[in-house]
């Protein structure tokens, strides 16, 4: 009885020890003409009822399909963490309902992502101010197959000194995964000549023609890829 008294009290402990490697993204759109409204709601909510395992990182989405919206990234967390957090309150509620939802255009976009370390050439937490994100969908069946294409990418990343966290996606709609380029030195990375160009650099790491085989592989791995560009927004974010 002792020792399954001492189990159940050391239950929260294994949660707590658990890897935080899930994070929840959020997409909302406020009305053209109620932005500078919607960000002072937006950041009172944040930093108000998001801390700790629920902390939000407030994005400003500059190009791509969703250009003009915001991401809300919550986390980084558990599946154990997330399964215990229970009710949202229902003052935590009343007050999105009241001073945020009424602001947007009513749709909005969330999904949950695992981090892969295995994959990435940065740490979870180790954010930059601007990021590239890239979406990639596999065609059905590739799904490992197109894990080996972003595992190859990883060497040709580090010879490049690029930071890229690499996600992929848990029940959010089509299997896939994120690839987040963590821009440190800005938009200036983007430049021509600031790295050598990947099918180079793909080439010194793998042998000649490695880039040319690495693009029919991936042809025959990848339905779809899109990318956008974001900028962190601190003041809209939790404390």
């Amino acid at each position: 009885m002792k020792k399954m008294f001492f189990m159940c009290l050391l239950i929260p402990v294994f949660g707590m020890g658990q890897t935080k490697n899930v994070l929840n993204s959020t997409r909302y759109f406020c009305k053209p003409d109620k932005v500078m409204e919607f960000e002072k709601a937006l950041a009172a909510h944040a930093q108000k009822y998001h801390t700790g395992d629920w902390k939000w990182r407030v994005w400003s989405i500059e190009s791509g399909p969703d250009a003009g919206g915001y991401m809300v990234t919550e986390g980084p967390s558990n599946w154990t963490t997330i399964d215990g957090r229970g009710d949202i309150t229902t003052e935590h509620i009343t007050d999105w309902n009241k001073t945020v939802a009424p602001l947007t255009m009513g749709r909005a976009v969330s999904s949950y992502s695992l981090f892969q370390p295995d994959m990435s050439t940065v740490q979870l937490t180790d954010y930059a101010d601007k990021i590239l994100i890239t979406h990639m969908t596999p065609l059905p069946g590739k799904v490992a197959a197109t894990k080996t294409l972003i595992m190859q990418q990883k060497k040709v990343w580090e010879a490049g000194k690029e930071s890229v966290a690499v996600y992929s996606l848990i029940a959010s709609g089509e299997p896939g995964y994120t690839l987040v380029t963590r821009l440190r030195g800005g938009y200036k990375e983007l430049e021509e000549g600031y790295r050598k160009p990947m099918n180079e650099r793909y080439n010194e790491a793998y042998g000649a023609g490695a880039f040319e085989t690495y693009l029919k592989d991936y042809a025959n791995c990848v339905q779809g890829r899109w990318s956008e560009l974001l900028i962190y927004m601190p003041k809209l974010s939790s404390k």
